[in-house]
């Protein structure tokens, strides 16, 4: 996968705070020293942050390595006496290598700031503080003390939005060096990321922790307990979306009509007459004329005319909690998980179930990786081929996984025992390309399908000895400049791919964001809804996800953007089956993937087609879902709009049918700091 957890760390790195009513506990001499911390995914060290601060003078350095790749920085900051950050200085880098060079001061009244997302001043108080673009995870003490001192715990933060802070919980922990019980206070930080941050602080206000469900910064010595923080902070996600999901959710004991509707079929890929579509609990039961007068025994929603459209499918998720309720409200009604840890993977699904959580329907990839200094630590790892072969069995005999999914560090000599095995289990295979090993020896070991376009079209540029395990499986891309389409080597993948069924899951969007994103501009896949977004994600829109060192390789990534799209558009032509997935969390980016898809040769119709019907067959469950009929499964979304005529029409959603259960994003986006696209149920 491309997408790691770097998600979960940038929704920190955007965080600030700041007081009214302060404490000067910044001066105080016992606030010297060195603070360590360590840096935790899925319960393995990956990094170190180290804090040296003389009263309101801070050192920090951070830095981790994950999966080939990791984020640094160094970072110098002076705070008033109020606690609220007067000069900051942050040089590094992002986690796909993007340069880090931010700076902030406040003098005579006037803050100025230079980051990723550009430049900017305004008038400067001790009431406001700056939300730093690139600042490591210790930023949160700094927002969070100040916020602390302030009887509203609330602050305005610059260049926009409002913070807030809450204690959502308390525990004790133990040092491994002390036996005494150390307690803690665990706060949650919202309004500048679409999900709070959580931080767990001592009596002293010290920053203990910060957790997520999968990735952790703790203080040296209390790293016994990553998982019972980790496992807190996915009970708080898990309790927040519970509620939510209380407030929102609208099911009725009655029979549902949605009226006055044009239904989109993805068989004839055409728009029929206005109609309505008659839903007993979770299950289409007819399809009738519109009717004029409500009937007492059921409930009509009005649809004004506008278009309903099958559930999509994201067909490239890691999914969590936090991504799951943005799917729904988005259309995306199912999604294929392409690796995540076991148990939870399983507990989002029991959640989403048993309707406790909001989320899509998920198909689940068993992932399988090697151990290696290069390794990503999401999934199951082996070491030898018995051990690859006795994770396939595991997956196997669980019997509710589609595929297994074979990751960069794998053994290329492991993989046709891996595929057999899996194939006699009823898996199909898929992944990205061993390191070391090319597409043509992937798909003679057994691969059913390729993850990622620039897996297979690295193949074609890379030398044997050329390591895709590290971050040169992005920047590796430039040379795709060169690549002849009509080359015999090329040719004759293609057409074994056309020969054996090979599927592939290009991803377009991520590569889009690699390739040509750059800091300083919205990029292009979020410009028609960025606005309507929390500030944190507004920024983040405007940062680069590869550092691009000068005119002629910001050229060259342009150029391998423009040759992925080439290909693809040659292998659609061809009649390569193409599956739309993001690797960037669904939602919103799916639907840009689908735009993507378009720009490829496919018609509007298709591309809906493509993402509905076709990958419900795809996934053999298309008895049920994939289509608008009688006997199949109340999952689809109303849009105003015609996206036959403009498929930008799927980004406002009026409202959402999953399961049977109704929800209108209008209500849901406040939750997340989303300024809704429609009025409600309109």
């Amino acid at each position: 996968m491309i997408r790691i957890s770097a998600t979960l760390l940038l929704c920190v790195l955007l965080l600030s705070a700041c007081s009214q009513k302060h404490e000067t506990y910044l001066n105080d001499d016992k606030n010297v020293g060195t603070e360590k911390y360590e840096v935790l995914f899925g319960g393995i060290d990956v990094g170190d942050l180290v804090v040296n601060r003389t009263g309101t003078a801070f050192n920090v350095d951070f830095a981790y390595s994950n999966n080939g790749r990791g984020a640094s920085s160094v970072e110098t900051l002076v705070l008033s006496n109020e606690g609220v950050p007067i000069e900051w200085t942050i040089k590094g880098k992002t986690v796909f290598g993007s340069a880090v060079d931010e700076t902030f001061v406040a003098q005579n009244g006037i803050a100025k700031w230079r980051a990723s997302a550009g430049k900017g001043e305004a008038q400067f108080d001790p009431n406001l503080m700056y939300v730093a673009q690139g600042a490591s995870p210790y930023a949160l003490f700094v927002y969070a003390r100040a916020m602390l001192s302030n009887e509203s715990n609330r602050i305005s933060a610059l260049p926009g939005g409002q913070l807030s802070i809450t204690e959502v919980d308390q525990l004790t922990l133990t040092s491994n060096e002390n036996s005494v019980g150390v307690a803690a206070k665990v706060y949650a930080i919202s309004g500048i990321e679409l999900d709070p941050a959580y931080i767990a602080l001592d009596s002293n206000k010290q920053m203990l922790a910060f957790l997520s469900p999968r990735f952790a910064v703790i203080k040296e010595g209390f790293t016994q307990h990553d998982s019972q923080l980790r496992d807190l902070a996915a009970s708080l996600n898990a309790n927040r979306f519970k509620a939510i999901a209380k407030k929102v959710t609208h099911s009725f004991d009655k029979i549902v009509r949605i009226n006055n509707v044009r239904i989109f079929d993805p068989i004839a890929k055409q728009l029929t007459e206005k109609q309505s579509v008659v839903i007993n609990k979770n299950q289409i039961v007819a399809i009738q004329d519109v009717i004029e007068t409500p009937l007492p025994e059921e409930v009509l929603i009005d649809g004004h005319g506008g278009t309903l459209i099958p559930g999509l499918f994201e067909m490239h998720g890691h999914m969590s909690d936090n991504d799951a309720l943005l799917n729904v409200m988005a259309g995306v009604t199912s999604v294929r998980d392409m690796g995540n840890e076991i148990e939870v993977l399983d507990a989002l699904i029991e959640k989403i179930e048993n309707n406790t959580l909001i989320g899509p329907r998920i198909t689940k990839s068993g992932f399988i990786e090697g151990k290696s200094e290069f390794s990503n630590a999401t999934g199951e790892m082996a070491t030898t081929e018995q051990e690859a072969i006795d994770l396939v069995k595991m997956y196997g005999e669980r019997g509710d996984y589609f595929q297994i999914k074979i990751y960069s560090s794998v053994n290329p000599e492991w993989v046709p025992m891996m595929a057999f095995v899996a194939k006699k289990y009823g898996m199909r295979v898929t992944g990205h390309i061993p390191a070391f090993s090319n597409v043509d020896e992937m798909i003679a070991a057994g691969y059913d399908e390729i993850t990622h376009i620039n897996q297979v079209m690295l193949s074609w540029v890379l030398e044997r000895d050329e390591d895709t395990r590290t971050l040169f499986r992005i920047t590796g891309m430039k040379r795709f400049t060169d690549l002849d389409l009509q080359d015999e080597r090329i040719q004759r993948t293609l057409n074994t791919m056309v020969e054996k069924n090979i599927v592939v899951d290009p991803t377009i969007v991520i590569h889009e964001f690699g390739l040509t994103a750059r800091n300083g501009e919205s990029r292009l896949g979020v410009r028609d809804y960025i606005e309507n977004m929390p500030i944190g994600v507004q920024r983040k829109a405007k940062q680069a996800l590869l550092n691009v060192a000068d005119e002629n390789e910001d050229t060259a990534y342009k150029f391998a953007f423009e040759k992925i799209m080439d290909t693809l558009s040659l292998m659609h032509k061809m009649g390569i089956l193409l599956v739309p997935g993001t690797d960037l969390g669904g939602a919103f980016e799916l639907h840009r993937e689908l735009e993507l898809f378009q720009q490829i040769g496919m018609s509007n119709a298709e591309v809906l087609r493509r993402a509905s019907y076709d990958m419900a067959n795809y996934l053999d469950q298309g008895d049920e879902l994939g289509s608008i009929e009688v006997g199949k499964l109340a999952d689809f979304f109303l849009v105003p709009g015609n996206p036959l005529e403009d498929l930008r029409a799927i980004k406002t959603i009026s409202m959402v049918v999953k399961d049977g259960n109704v929800y209108y994003p209008s209500q849901v986006y406040p939750e997340f700091g989303i300024k809704p696209f429609t009025t409600l149920g309109e």
